[in-house]
């Protein structure tokens, strides 16, 4: 991790030096830049500048942080010069185009994972929470609405910066506002020079993935972008990690189908059962070989040994919504719901799911690092087998079941106080009531129990040491 962050720190200072040349970061009236460019480097040199000095005031994880988001931002400028001197390429050469970005924000993200003890924690957690934001130009047609929703998901993080510092430390005030308003102004950026998506040249040639070519920089680091830049080439790729562990983790799910590569063993195989073989030479095996299933998913190419991928899923299926197998979606929204209607949310990760309306039921199953926000459900709530999961009641709900999950923040609004939250075989969870001032109080929901024979029956009750 050190090494990584030399490494960013090199390319940040590589890039601060182009901006400080002509027609780069800090001079609107460069020529031959497009005004969206131009107006993209007044945001650089504004809010993100003034980002980046309190960070580096704040120091320590939350410094790091901060140079990590400028070479994401970086890398942003980059492609909006290429999308001012091209025209809109092809949806493969698209998203060529925008890995540096996407690697950029997982680098943001995992940093935050790798520090979950850090004092900084909630300003950490309040990047990478919103740091998805950088994606609002592989959206159409409303790119700006998405950068506010990845707003809304840092509040819960600087609410508690400021409750924590505000009458005992300004600059972890000035921090907060520094950083949130680097997104209120890239959204003013966004509705006024790409209201319906990444604005593209009409008159240039198409964009290729040349295009973000750039020369190869010692020591691997990410080149800065030339006038006009390329987006950078990125620093490292964590796709055959992803891989590896993508392979690991479907083997681990396969449930009782891990146990299909036994060889089964018949009775004259058996030495209690067949006596005969005690007497043959050579060793005597005790029993079937052990299982070693799950190894080829270490190999170097762990795709030979998987099955396919299930495809993400959305659809309206009788009355039931299935939204099934996301990966990175932000912005999943069912807005046209009956009441006689329910949601099953299935194996999506790192995703955000909004459902508008009165709807009966919601169940979360075998989800990770997802975010439910809902209106009303007239009856239930189930999260199972899940991790790492937030849900939010904008409206009421009689009750929320957790069950076998482990990280479960529930955020309740003033109508759905009287709501009943079931809880078993689940740990790390909490519950987050609203105050007047429309902070969150957080209140944790017991784990360990004692049990007592009073004489005539047994009496149950929360552990001292588990409050």
């Amino acid at each position: 991790m050190e090494r990584l962050v030399e490494r960013l720190e090199k390319a940040v200072e590589r890039l601060e030096t182009v901006c400080q040349g002509p027609g780069m970061c800090g001079e609107g009236s460069s020529k031959g830049v497009a005004e969206y460019v131009q107006a993209f480097d007044a945001l650089l040199s504004g809010p993100v500048a003034e980002y980046i000095k309190i960070s580096k005031e704040v120091g320590g994880d939350v410094q790091k942080h901060a140079e990590m988001v400028h070479a994401g931002l970086m890398s942003e400028r980059a492609l909006l010069v290429v999308a001012s001197q091209h025209q809109q390429p092809a949806e493969n050469v698209f998203s060529a185009l925008l890995k540096p970005i996407s690697e950029q924000i997982q680098v943001v993200q995992n940093f935050r994972e790798k520090n979950r003890g850090s004092k900084m924690f909630n300003h950490l957690s309040a990047v990478s929470e919103s740091i998805p934001a950088l994606g609002w130009v592989a959206l159409a047609p409303k790119p700006g609405p998405f950068v506010k929703e990845m707003t809304d998901a840092a509040m819960f993080y600087t609410n508690r910066i400021l409750k924590e510092y505000k009458d005992v430390d300004k600059k972890q005030v000035d921090w907060v506002k520094a950083y949130l308003s680097i997104w209120t102004e890239l959204q003013a950026y966004i509705k006024e020079y790409h209201t319906i998506g990444l604005t593209w040249s009409k008159t240039g040639p198409v964009a290729t993935e040349g295009a973000k070519a750039a020369p190869a920089a010692p020591a691997g680091v990410a080149p800065p972008p030339p006038g006009p830049p390329p987006p950078p080439a990125p620093m490292s790729s964590s796709t055959d990690d992803s891989a590896s562990r993508s392979a690991l983790f479907a083997q681990i799910n396969r449930g009782e189908g891990i146990t299909s590569g036994l060889r089964h063993v018949s009775d004259d195989m058996k030495t209690h059962k067949n006596p005969a073989l005690k007497n043959q030479g050579g060793p005597v095996r005790s029993g079937p070989k052990p299982f070693t299933a799950p190894k080829p998913a270490c190999n170097a190419n762990p795709s030979q040994t998987t099955s396919p991928k299930a495809p993400p899923l959305l659809e309206l299926e009788g009355k039931k919504w299935r939204v099934e197998n996301q990966e990175n979606a932000t912005n999943l929204v069912i807005s046209d719901t009956e009441l006689k209607q329910v949601a099953y949310v299935f194996k999506c990760t790192n995703s955000t799911l909004q459902i508008k309306g009165k709807i009966n039921s919601i169940t979360l199953d075998n989800c990770k690092k997802l975010g439910l926000v809902f209106d009303d459900v007239v009856g239930i709530v189930e999260i199972i087998n899940s991790r790492d999961v937030k849900v939010q009641v904008m409206g009421k709900v009689p009750t929320i079941s957790i069950n076998k999950t482990d990280g479960c923040h529930v955020y309740l609004s003033q109508s759905s106080l009287d709501c009943e939250i079931v809880s078993a075989k689940s740990s790390e969870m909490n519950v987050l009531i609203p105050t007047e001032g429309g902070d969150f109080t957080e209140f944790p929901v017991p784990e360990q129990f004692k049990t007592v024979w009073n004489g005539q029956k047994l009496v149950t009750t929360v552990t001292e040491i588990a409050g």
